[in-house]
């Protein structure tokens, strides 16, 4: 009996675990009430939110919350239009020639020695609080004179008791601009400003030998000095009094201010850099590669290496008004009812790692997260399409009033060759380039864009005949002027592959027939450096991958790793086959474009010709275009430029991915886009729906704790009387022995 009554406390134990577990809330008690926005990320942490070195997609969705450009785009307007941010406006830049004689706006480029951007920096903007502010009473910086022991074992900087700001200046534009120079953190783009600004590469020259001698007899992972950029004046960009940034460069660069509404030339101040290079800081992961300090809507609370990323609403931050403008079709839309009221409405944003993506469907599904990835376009696009195909899918999406609305950006995703890989490359003799453009257009052709198109409809776009998407002026996409004729034909007015018969003939012509190398015999094997660790949802992609290359008897092996360890590979020029893609940092074709100009080669200079393409015919004509305004000119030049790319074929053009947002019903505000990364700021959470919907599409399920409840009175009662009966049974015996 006293085990039977044990199993019922084990029992009810059980159940009252199973009650508890009824309830499948990630989040603490009262999280849906809070006016939090919960969101997932599902790559590794972002490798760097420093502005000077972040440049992959994975990390704007901190960075472009957290700091401020000069400029920004419009939030709801098609095509985009730059708006002033920290800025009072958009400037025109002035033109002078070399006698430093003011030309007039539309003077010839040749004549044009120098472009100068003066731009008014607003009043009264705030730094988010920050312990590298904090001053004493005497006006001291409490925390610039650290010990390693005074760092101790904290890992952030809310560990110290003291914060402070100060009012955003010119100076800190200066400085951010000076930091490009630096060789203690990879600048992807350096090496393009120093192009365009007075006197960076110069300067570049002088902080690298500054730096040495910082640094000299300095042990191998020791704690480097702070490299104070203030010291060394850099001609090219100035601040003419605390409001006023002058930023002079050499000739005419047109898309130069498109640069200016991105993170790379957003301020940093001095005291935060300062703060992070005392001992002890870089090996607790204290640096604005982890915590950044800018004077954006939001902050960085809390940090947990891949897996929890928590950005706060900046106490300091300005009165921002929600625009009032926008498409035609947005007011109808509910865009605009938010006109004029200050941003950002939402007070938290949490990002949590989400590994598989079955869960975070799951969770997206049941309301636990808002949005599923800020800053990922695609997903829209999927659970359009399985509203398309399941009847049940479409009902739970209507039902739910969850949003996807769809648009057209600019992106692009491709299959990239190294140029430096002697097989697949570029090729270190004119006999020996031949076969590999060969090579590289028999593959572009047995690589079927629109067949993966159909296949995988999270990635759904539209098959690319060369770099540029639509809706940039230059591109030809979409006519027949824009058909590649490597990859593509006409036929009977219809646009087709070719077949992979011809792509066998040049497989064939560049020494592998039947994906043989005609001198050895040996099968030829190609690798495919990508971009994730293997996971299920990619699994399925990879292996649509090895068919297109065993179409033609080539065989395909891949090596797949986390997105920092590709990158790693990529700038060592240890890659051969990689898939890649790039988000527009600016709408301009040269933006597209300069991904294959020679000079920006990532693996020789950490630009960003990830492909290490070189074509000294297309990297003459890029040095015109740079310079050039819309126009038949223009035209002439994109034409004859696009028709090199697609005869060497250093890309497999991949495609141009739609983009569609998916948003709960209770987010306010979404509109899809992959120029706007600040898009935090406009979105407005209604919680009082958000925690109603939640609650009741969470209902716990207690039918199944109620059999088991059952079940287990059942087996008590049985255990009981089967005790009952036994203790009966040896009763009566001894009961006849004493008659007896």
């Amino acid at each position: 009996m006293r085990n039977a009554l044990r199993a019922l406390g084990v029992g009810a134990l059980v159940v009252a675990g199973l009650l508890a577990a009824c309830g499948n809330n990630p989040y603490p008690e009262g999280a849906q009430q809070s006016n939090t926005l919960y969101t997932a990320f599902t790559e590794r942490s972002p490798r760097y939110v420093d502005p000077v070195a972040s440049y992959s997609n994975n990390e704007t969705p901190i960075t472009y919350q957290v700091y401020e450009p000069l400029y920004g785009y419009h939030y709801l307007k098609r095509p985009y239009v730059l708006v002033p941010k920290t800025a009072e406006e958009v400037v025109q830049p002035r033109y002078l020639d070399k006698a430093g004689k003011e030309l007039p706006p539309d003077a010839p480029p040749e004549q044009i020695a120098e472009s100068v951007y003066d731009i008014r920096i607003k009043r009264g903007i705030l730094y988010a609080p920050h312990p590298a502010f904090a001053k004493d009473a005497a006006g001291n910086y409490l925390y610039h004179h650290l010990k390693r022991e005074d760092v101790g074992d904290r890992h952030s900087p809310w560990e110290w008791l003291h914060t402070g700001t100060r009012e955003l200046t010119a100076d800190d534009y200066v400085y951010a601009f000076k930091r490009h120079a630096t060789t203690r953190i990879q600048a992807p783009v350096f090496t393009l400003f120093a192009e365009h600004v007075v006197g960076l590469a110069e300067y570049g020259k002088l902080i690298k030998a500054e730096d040495k001698k910082l640094t000299a007899g300095l042990k191998a992972g020791a704690d480097k000095p702070f490299l104070d950029f203030r010291k060394w004046p850099l001609a090219g960009v100035q601040a003419l009094d605390p409001h006023t940034l002058r930023i002079r460069l050499n000739g005419k660069y047109p898309q130069w201010k498109y640069w200016l509404a991105m993170t790379f030339t957003a301020p940093v101040p001095w005291e935060a850099e300062a703060f992070y290079a005392q001992p002890g800081m870089a090996g607790n992961g204290l640096s604005l590669n982890q915590w950044p300090v800018g004077t954006g809507p939001y902050m960085m609370t809390e940090s947990v290496q891949d897996r929890l990323h928590v950005l706060s609403r900046n106490p300091n931050y300005r009165k921002d008004p929600y625009p009032c403008d926008g498409d035609p079709g947005d007011q109808a839309a509910g865009l605009l009812k938010d006109c004029g009221q200050p941003m950002p409405f939402i007070d938290k944003l949490v990002y949590t790692m989400e590994k598989e993506s079955v869960p975070l469907d799951a969770k997206f599904r049941q309301g636990y997260l808002d949005v599923p990835q800020i800053e990922r376009p695609e997903y829209g696009v999927a659970y359009r399409i399985a509203m398309e195909d399941e009847p049940k899918v479409n009902k739970e999406f209507t039902d739910k009033g969850m949003q996807f609305p769809k648009s057209v950006d600019l992106s692009n995703w491709y299959l990239g060759f190294n140029w430096l890989d002697p097989v697949v490359g570029k090729g270190d003799t004119p006999q020996q380039q031949v076969r590999n453009r060969k090579l590289r257009q028999a593959i572009s052709i047995a690589i079927d864009w629109d067949e993966y198109n159909r296949i995988f409809p999270k990635a759904a776009g539209e098959t690319a005949m060369a770099p540029l998407p639509g809706g940039v002026f230059g591109s030809r996409h979409g006519t027949p002027e824009g058909i590649n004729p490597v990859t593509h034909r006409l036929v009977d007015g219809q646009v087709e592959r070719r077949p992979i018969e011809d792509a066998k003939k040049l497989l064939a012509q560049a020494g592998y027939p039947d994906g043989r190398d005609a001198r050895t015999g040996k099968p030829l094997v190609l690798n495919y450096d990508y971009q994730r660790a293997l996971t299920p949802e990619v699994k399925a992609g990879l292996e649509w991958m090895v068919k297109q290359f065993a179409k033609l008897g080539v065989q395909l092996e891949i090596r797949a790793t986390d997105y920092n360890q590709f990158q790693d590979k990529v700038r060592k020029g240890k890659h051969q086959i990689f898939f890649w893609g790039w988000l527009a940092d600016y709408p301009d074709a040269e933006n597209f474009l300069f991904l294959l100009y020679g000079p920006n080669s990532k693996s020789k200079v950490d630009g960003e010709n990830a492909a290490n393409y070189e074509n000294p015919e297309y990297d003459r004509l890029f040095a015109q275009l740079r310079f050039m305004d819309d126009g038949p000119q223009k035209q002439k030049v994109i034409d004859q430029m696009i028709a090199i790319l697609q005869q060497d074929a250093p890309w497999s053009w991949g495609y141009f991915p739609y983009a569609s947002g998916a948003y709960q019903r209770w987010v306010h505000n979404g509109k899809p886009s992959v120029m706007v990364r600040d898009m935090a700021r406009f979105y407005r959470l209604d919680l009082a729906d958000r925690t109603k919907s939640v609650a009741e599409w969470n209902k716990p399920v207690y039918w199944p704790v109620v059999l088991f409840v059952a079940a287990l009175v059942a087996l008590v009662w049985g255990a009981r009387r089967a005790l009952q009966a036994r203790a009966d049974a040896v009763a009566l015996p001894a009961a006849a022995g004493k008659e007896g």
